[in-house]
């Protein structure tokens, strides 16, 4: 097959032709999507904090769910004694340890020989809830 040059000059600028439409298409416009860019800079960094935050809650939930939950050291009880140093009372196992906290150091003061029974308080009754109450009961019958 013999091409003639007219033939290969007409083929050569509709290939031509047909290529520069797709390089304009595939070029991204400049001035109108610049929102567009921002907008999904913005998206996908609130993503991807949204996914840390999530993840750290789950990790937070793993680690109270897991295998190794059974506490062997109970805080009892905490002082403070001014604004960055407290005592503390803890049990380890049968043994009650007081402890010194500083904000540089935490230093066992005391081993008890004899646990100090601590009660669990029984919540105070709401007295002010259930005076709220009556006075607001009161009103309401007053109203009627």
């Amino acid at each position: 097959m013999k091409y003639s040059l007219a033939g290969l000059c007409l083929a050569l600028p509709l290939s031509a032709l047909a290529a520069e439409p797709v390089a304009r298409a595939a070029a991204p416009v400049v001035g109108s999507s610049v929102g567009g860019q921002l907008t999904q800079l913005v998206l996908g960094l609130l993503l991807v904090v949204g996914l840390i935050f999530v993840l750290a809650w789950v990790m937070r939930r793993m680690q109270r769910i897991g295998p190794g939950n059974g506490q062997v050291i109970e805080m009892i009880g905490a002082r403070a004694l001014g604004p960055r140093d407290r005592l503390v009372l803890v049990q380890v196992g049968g043994e009650q340890i007081l402890l010194g906290i500083t904000p540089g150091r935490i230093t066992p003061l005391h081993v008890l020989k004899n646990p100090v029974n601590v009660d669990t308080p029984t919540p105070a009754t709401p007295e002010f809830a259930q005076r709220l109450m009556e006075l607001l009961g009161k009103d309401q019958k007053d109203k009627k």
